[in-house]
């Protein structure tokens, strides 16, 4: 077939067979792209409260809730009226408003149109004084609540599953690491508390956005309220009243106090750079998982079934953590979106940040879930191997012990300018053999056997025992969590039980 029947194919009209085959399509998942997140990653519930079912109901209950309030002030607004729109509430024909849009070019006078066309009665006063932003906006900010509301109790619970952990591993002494090098010991559950103290700020960042999320209220076309003081004969009350009842009716507690046709952008600015901090924090954790994982030290959890590799079947990658990484690194891509939409506003309002917020924000609230997920999955399963936590300890105590083996040799009785020689040579050959031979540090056996530290051979384990160098960590667990982190649980009480992280694939 020529490039021109090909061209002249693709235009012409389509045949039946070919309309078959996009209906097969369109139902057929697998012919479709679909977003990861919602076929792979994101919970139920988030991916309900984002779907065109649940944005659409509220704009049907955005009109209820201002057909109510209108008659309430005094409009002339029938009972019959509200009935209708009440019976509808539910019952969106999509199909209907896809072919509304289709010929109108405007999906929220589609909508205005197809609940018209379902509840006839209330078609005169549907959407009365309002402008799109009125449902589009405030639909958003009702959704973005509620996403708030679900990751709260995932974050919370994540928090509480660490909480357990560092308890359990407090006393237990490990290398820490600077530069992913040895450094001075701490403890695997002090360690832990790192991670909590950074989810415990997302935690308390998300909880002062989520209340102090204001509402776009009842503004009108340029956010003058033109449209309702026409209404109202010129009554500011009544005007001021609508703002307040429609908002509170919707379940906040306040509404901007001035807007242009859309509220701030710079509110979901906020609301994103909170799930940007859970992103970090999630993926600080995953990241030091993985460098223990490698240590063989701490593992994620490992199914009975779960295959690490298709070709090397021993392997058992930290494929959670890995996947919390990459899904943080996504949302933190996100940030700029909501940056740039608030910067560009023009004047009272310009859409190019329509098509970008209908993307950039529930692909945050998803992606955010999915992480969250996954952390109390991983939190709720961490493997720790003492032995091999030990073994790293020991091989590189002796070094970090030397003045403590030091200043003990000095008060027995010791030269202290001699002692300091021979631990230096002593160490030099003990490192030497470790990285040249692939030996195990011999330093206490060169110190024990050198007669210049006689007088406290004896001691060296008790003067190198691990415990001895991790300072206050234990305490600072107990302290830590009793005073920051167990009051939030028990605030929290039973709506955390039987919270779960699913890992869907």
């Amino acid at each position: 077939m020529s490039v021109n029947n090909l061209k002249a194919e693709a235009v012409s009209a389509p045949s039946e067979s070919s309309k078959v085959a996009a209906k097969s399509a369109a139902s057929d998942p697998h012919d479709m792209y679909q977003s990861p997140l919602s076929g792979r990653y994101a919970s139920v519930a988030m991916r309900k409260n984002f779907s065109d079912r649940r944005r659409h109901g509220h704009w049907r209950k955005l009109w209820l809730v201002l057909a109510q309030c209108e008659k309430e002030l005094g409009l002339d607004i029938t009972d019959a009226q509200i009935q209708a729109i009440q019976a509808h509430l539910d019952d969106i024909d999509f199909e209907l408003a896809a072919s509304h849009e289709r010929r109108l070019r405007h999906d929220v006078m589609a909508h205005v149109h197809t609940l018209g066309d379902q509840a006839p009665e209330a078609r005169p006063i549907l959407h009365l004084g309002a402008t799109s932003c009125y449902v589009t906006d405030n639909s958003e900010l009702i959704q973005m609540r509620d996403g708030l509301d679900l990751l709260k109790p995932l974050l919370l619970a994540s928090i509480a599953a660490l909480a357990k952990f560092a308890t359990t591993y407090k006393d237990l002494p490990t290398l820490a690491y600077t530069h992913f090098q040895a450094a001075q010991p701490t403890t695997v559950g002090k360690r832990a508390c790192l991670w909590i103290q950074d989810l415990a700020y997302d935690y308390s960042r998300l909880c002062g956005v989520r209340d102090g999320l204001r509402f776009r209220g009842a503004k009108g076309t340029t956010g003058t309220q033109a449209s309702f003081l026409s209404l109202f004969d010129g009554d500011h009350d009544k005007v001021r009243r609508l703002d307040q009842m429609v908002t509170e009716r919707m379940g906040f507690a306040k509404a901007w106090g001035v807007t242009g046709q859309t509220y701030t952008r710079k509110s979901d600015f906020e609301v994103v750079a909170v799930l940007c901090g859970i992103a970090q924090s999630a993926a600080k954790f995953a990241n030091d998982m993985r460098l223990l994982a490698h240590l063989k030290e701490v593992e994620e959890p490992f199914e009975a079934e779960q295959i690490g590799s298709s070709a090397m079947a021993y392997k058992r990658n930290p494929m959670r953590c890995e996947r919390i990484c990459s899904l943080s690194r996504f949302v933190q891509s996100l940030l700029i979106n909501p940056a740039e939409t608030a910067s560009v506003q023009w004047l009272e309002r310009t859409l190019d940040d329509s098509a970008n917020r209908r993307l950039s924000i529930p692909e945050a609230f998803l992606a955010a879930d999915a992480i969250l997920q996954l952390v109390l999955n991983v939190s709720s399963g961490i493997v720790v191997h003492p032995k091999m936590v030990q073994r790293h300890l020991e091989a590189e105590l002796p070094f970090m012990a030397t003045e403590t083996i030091l200043m003990a040799a000095v008060r027995a009785g010791g030269d202290r300018q001699t002692l300091h020689e021979s631990i230096r040579q002593h160490s030099v050959a003990a490192g030497l053999r470790v990285k040249d031979e692939g030996a195990d540090n011999d330093l206490l056996d060169r110190i024990r056997a050198d007669p210049v530290f006689d007088g406290i051979k004896d001691r060296l384990d008790e003067l190198c025992d691990p415990k001895q160098f991790v300072g206050r960590a234990p305490e600072q667990v107990d302290e830590y969590l009793a005073e920051e982190i167990y009051p939030l649980i028990a605030e929290a009480g039973a709506s955390l039980q039987g919270i779960k992280g699913e890992v869907r694939v």
